[in-house]
């Protein structure tokens, strides 16, 4: 039986919120094994994401959270696949900016087990950068994917509608310093890096008060 593995591709496009609108690229992370496989924020191109999970049963789209650069491929990924599209519902307003049509098919939860490939995929929810922004944590892979929440350098933005910085430093101190330093960071773009990198400047200023 195939190993569970980690694919990785980096989709382009845009995201808008708040009157703007920013170039941006994504990484989208797929788990799985040569049968089946969960997606992790379906960004941009749903054909691209569908031709890297292939002849694979996709069992679920998870969104790390609702900002159209992260969510804008899901239904047309869905529809290919199958596969139903899972959010924390404190994102529903963000989900139906984007999507005010297409009704989600499932919620996720803090502490909810995912399972795929036989391992189990935990759930963790990470608001700051978005009310129901969640973390993806696979302990047997050493791994947690981090959406917009923990970037190589620093948390995610915080400075636009629906964020708080307070609130997503909680959210890092709480969910995701309390994970072993060895953890690997995939985020939601950028370099993926560790906790223990990440750790002492996160700590400097959680001391602050932040």
């Amino acid at each position: 039986m195939a190993a569970v593995r980690i694919d990785h591709l980096v989709t382009s496009g845009t995201f808008s919120l708040d009157g703007g609108t920013w170039d941006v690229e994504n990484n989208v992370w797929i788990i799985g094994d040569d049968t089946e496989a969960i997606v992790i924020d379906a960004a941009h191109d749903a054909q691209a994401i569908a031709e890297a999970v292939g002849d694979r049963r996709l069992i679920a789209i998870v969104c790390t959270h609702a900002h159209d650069d992260h969510v804008g491929a899901a239904p047309e990924l869905a529809a290919l696949t199958g596969a139903p599209i899972l959010l924390h519902p404190d994102d529903d307003p963000l989900w139906k900016q984007t999507h005010p049509d297409r009704t989600l098919d499932g919620p996720l939860a803090h502490g909810q087990r995912l399972t795929v490939a036989g391992i189990e995929l935990v759930v963790l929810h990470t608001p700051g950068h978005a009310p129901g922004a969640v973390c993806v944590h696979a302990p047997v892979l050493g791994a947690v994917f981090t959406g917009d929440t923990l970037f190589q350098g620093g948390p995610g933005a915080t400075g636009r509608s629906f964020s708080d910085f307070p609130t997503i430093i909680r959210s890092i101190r709480d969910q995701l310093l309390t994970l072993p330093p060895d953890t690997t960071v995939h985020t939601g773009h950028g370099a993926s890096t560790t906790i223990g990198t990440e750790a002492p400047q996160l700590q400097e200023w959680i001391d602050r008060g932040h």
